[in-house]
């Protein structure tokens, strides 16, 4: 008898199971949106509902911790720089599933499963939360500001075309009539 024993083994044996959810979950935080059966998505509801929680604390234990679940690095950056800083205020129910219908190969119920606060039509109303590019930079290296840049450019451009005037014009003169090449010279 299995009495109280509410876990759905979804037809698979564990390693095939906890490699399906892991791959599901970095679906779902790679594209915020992905399309499955009902029992899937209950299932990986339940799988990233807890990591998530986790990636709110940004801290080295904490990447850890859901990179053994998920495996892809890629997934555990995107779910700590891009999800966690939107989830931040939000006490739990991070995902919402959709009911679609019936998959017309087998008839089984369908439905999107997706993350609640990336959805545009549901959340048009509410404020962003900040980037999270410009909350962390790329590099560790300083870089000067674009618009001191853009301000030395101007100087230098302005310069130069006061010195540069008549020497382009017979620079031009003389590109039209002839090519200058390294041809039959001595190096």
């Amino acid at each position: 008898m299995r009495h109280n024993k509410n876990f759905n083994h979804l037809g698979r044996q564990a390693g095939h199971r906890k490699a399906m959810l892991s791959n599901m979950a970095t679906s779902l935080i790679l594209h915020k949106r992905i399309q499955t059966t009902i029992a899937k998505a209950k299932a990986v509801q339940k799988f990233i509902e807890p990591l998530v929680t986790k990636s709110k604390e940004d801290t080295t234990h904490s990447r850890r911790v859901v990179f053994s679940y998920l495996k892809q690095k890629e997934a555990v950056t995107e779910l700590f720089r891009t999800i966690a800083p939107k989830i931040m205020e939000r006490p739990g129910g991070y995902t919402r599933i959709l009911k679609t219908g019936f998959r017309l190969g087998d008839g089984a119920d369908m439905c999107i499963i997706e993350f609640v606060d990336f959805n545009e039509t549901y959340t048009f109303g509410r404020e962003a939360a900040a980037p999270a590019a410009e909350a962390k930079p790329k590099t560790r290296r300083s870089r000067k500001k674009a618009t001191d840049a853009a301000e030395d450019a101007t100087v230098v451009e302005k310069k130069s075309a006061k010195n540069a005037a008549p020497k382009a014009t017979a620079k031009a003169s003389a590109a039209k009539g002839a090519k200058k090449t390294n041809v039959g010279k001595k190096m």
